[in-house]
């Protein structure tokens, strides 16, 4: 049997593992249910907010501490759509995602690409310094006190016996869309084929004639793009401030690392193990908070598997 369906046989009997003692814990089916309900509509949304951070580690090999800061940057955006335009929340996406992925090029047209070249740590102070002058920025625009975006017709629908707001069914099957469309620009476009070029081989890909510093160009944006969406599919359940971001940053680099960084299908899989970790955990350990769990899951796969559960072993 290859060695990554034995990983994901092993990963799925550990939920089950994991839902079963949520049962005995809780000692309701109805309640279990809710739970895996809830967490795998959030594992979508996860999936997206990592989708951005590791196509970006993956191209460019940089660690994005300001994944975080975009999807804020992106709720504001929203709110602003919503608030002066007018419009439907979700309609707001054909504006947000080309305000980011015209922000995001212009960060790495300006920021990162003259520091391709230098020390991981030089990339890492720009992108720490990227997220502190966002939310700095945004709390200073807009103030500290938090806003909310309101979902017309939002309401609770019955999903396998437990009760869902229409906003994050909503959200879930926006996120799977997303990353489909994502999905399918890097393995059936010319532009896809040339970013996967660049990850492979920089050098190589610049002797075959492709520009590579508008690859990281175009790569940062889409990144910037994905945090975007992600923030505007979260906005109808989210609390608006400067920095919501930090939330989603933190469970993105556990999702990406779990996904094996750089992996875009196992990011998907990372945010929905991520999202059923987080919620089996509030019923076998109430009293705890459930990242408890998902921290301590990552801190195994670190060691068992530092690559990710769906990286490459070579």
């Amino acid at each position: 049997m290859p060695e990554r369906a034995k990983v994901a046989l092993a990963t799925i009997g550990a939920i089950a593992a994991a839902a079963l003692a949520a049962w005995w814990s809780s000692g309701s089916s109805v309640v279990l249910t809710q739970a895996l309900v809830t967490g795998f509509l959030t594992g979508g949304i996860y999936s997206l907010v990592a989708m951005g951070l590791t196509l970006i580690y993956g191209v460019l090999h940089i660690i994005n501490f300001a994944n975080g800061a975009l999807v804020a940057l992106g709720l504001y955006l929203t709110l602003q759509c919503v608030g002066y335009l007018g419009i439907h929340p979700y309609v707001a996406l054909a504006l947000v995602m080309p305000a980011m992925f015209l922000f995001g090029a212009v960060v790495q047209a300006v920021l990162l690409n003259p520091v391709m070249r230098a020390p991981i740590q030089i990339q890492l102070l720009v992108t720490i310094g990227l997220a502190l002058a966002i939310e700095n920025g945004l709390l200073l625009v807009f103030g500290p006190n938090p806003k909310a975006v309101a979902l017309p017709g939002n309401r609770g629908i019955q999903v396998l016996g437990a009760t869902i707001e229409l906003s994050r069914v909503y959200a879930f099957v926006g996120a799977l869309a997303l990353v489909g469309v994502f999905a399918l620009l890097l393995q059936r476009t010319r532009m896809g084929t040339e970013i996967r070029a660049v990850a492979a081989n920089p050098e190589g890909a610049r002797l075959v004639g492709i520009n590579t510093k508008g690859i990281y160009v175009v790569t940062f944006a889409l990144g910037a793009t994905a945090a975007g969406a992600a923030a505007v599919l979260v906005s109808p359940f989210t609390t608006i401030e400067p920095t919501a971001g930090a939330m989603f940053n933190l469970t993105a680099f556990v999702v990406v690392v779990l996904g094996g960084m750089g992996n875009v299908p196992g990011a998907l899989v990372g945010g929905l193990v991520v999202g059923l970790t987080e919620q089996l955990a509030g019923l076998i350990m109430p009293s705890q908070s459930p990242l408890l769990a998902v921290f301590v899951v990552f801190i195994v796969v670190l060691f068992l598997r530092p690559r990710g559960v769906f990286g490459s072993s070579a």
